[in-house]
């Protein structure tokens, strides 16, 4: 084989190389199991550069086809010519934002779960919107992908249509966080008032009784947080609630604006909150900044706690004090159910429901009340 440039539109030398090996196991001529000449050897017999029968059998290992053990040499995959036969599968996660709270390191899991199936993922953004979600859903099923996992939208309801539009062609669904009504399709759901319920009790531990809870949108979630909030703080707890209105809970500009005229008009009370519980890390960073520029430390004057995944990233985020909900797990979970529906050994419309943990982060703003102590 001839290690020239490319030219007329003629592959790269690596993936014929690559496309090489995979016609000799499609053939028969390499089995299961069967070792492949040495790099050297390879290169001699092909006519290549070692750098290219590198990068051929570099890609064969990414897609599951040889396998490298070092010190022995390289393998032909048990599972090598079942993985020809059968095209990648494509799996869709469909979530509400993509930048903040653990989306980021959801939409990672369930990349890395697809992958160790073989199999792709696209990630689609719905920015929380009906319409878009609506528009999305289609151009999945006009994909024809193998299933979806959706994180359903919360400025309005999503209609049960969307997720039997997908299941009447045969397209398995697994809800996230919480269910679409009406449907029958597994659920991983976040135990929204438990939520509320471990914040309130770790605030508690701390001494508050005056406490405020901010929500960026009036949703499901929110309103078991307030609920499980109340419920742990106790009736002698006096709980002030702040939610934005009239904005999408990812306009984060109108959000903070609203929080920072609202938070004015607690701290100017004559016995204003001494501990923050908000429904988002995102919106617990954003009161932080706002409580420091009116000269307030957390949590040495005022105390803050958000509710977040449980990969604490860089910056604030791993400095606060936070609910967390294990997505790592719920990614995981997610291509597992979806496999296995693909697969036949779970109903497309099985109503299995999976509850996911929750763990206390306790970061540095979340302290005792001034001047008062605490239990912790």
């Amino acid at each position: 084989m001839d290690d020239s440039g490319v030219a007329g539109g003629t592959p790269p030398k690596h993936e014929q190389t690559r496309d090489l090996i995979i016609s000799q196991i499609q053939s028969g001529e390499l089995q299961a199991g069967a070792a492949l000449p040495s790099e050297m050897r390879l290169s001699e017999t092909l006519q290549v550069a070692r750098s290219t029968v590198r990068q051929a059998l570099a890609a064969l290992e990414r897609d599951g086809l040889v396998r490298r053990i070092h010190g022995k040499g390289t393998f032909i995959h048990e599972e090598a010519s079942q993985r020809l036969r059968k095209p990648r599968e494509l799996f869709a996660l469909v979530v509400p934002e993509t930048e903040t709270a653990f989306y980021p390191s959801l939409q990672r899991s369930f990349e890395q779960a697809a992958a160790a199936f073989h199999n792709q993922v696209i990630v689609c953004n719905s920015n929380n919107n009906l319409d878009k979600q609506a528009s999305i859903v289609l151009q999945l099923i006009d994909l024809k992908v193998a299933g979806v996992a959706i994180v359903p939208t919360t400025s309005a309801a999503t209609p049960a249509f969307h997720i039997r539009q997908l299941q009447k062609h045969n397209i398995p669904v697994v809800c996230c966080s919480r269910p679409v009504l009406g449907t029958e399709s597994p659920l991983i759901s976040i135990p929204f008032e438990k939520v509320g319920g471990l914040a309130g009790k770790e605030i508690r531990k701390a001494g508050h009784r005056r406490v405020a809870f901010f929500s960026n949108g009036v949703t499901e979630a929110s309103a078991a947080y307030e609920t499980g909030l109340r419920k742990s703080l106790g009736s002698d707890a006096t709980i002030t609630v702040f939610t934005a209105s009239g904005c999408a809970a990812t306009d984060y500009q109108s959000v903070t604006e609203q929080s920072a005229t609202a938070l004015d008009k607690m701290l100017a009370s004559e016995q204003p909150p001494t501990a923050i519980f908000c429904s988002f890390d995102s919106l617990a960073e954003s009161l932080y900044v706002l409580l420091a520029q009116r000269g307030l430390r957390v949590p040495q004057d005022i105390s803050v706690v958000g509710v977040g995944g449980v990969f604490r990233g860089g910056g604030l985020s791993r400095h606060l004090a936070s609910v967390t909900v294990d997505e790592l797990s719920l990614g995981k979970q997610a291509i597992e159910l979806l496999t296995r529906m693909r697969r036949n050994e779970l109903a497309i419309d099985s109503r299995e429901v999976r509850e996911l943990t929750l763990a206390f982060s306790t970061g540095n703003t979340l302290g005792c009340v001034p001047k008062v102590g605490c239990a912790r």
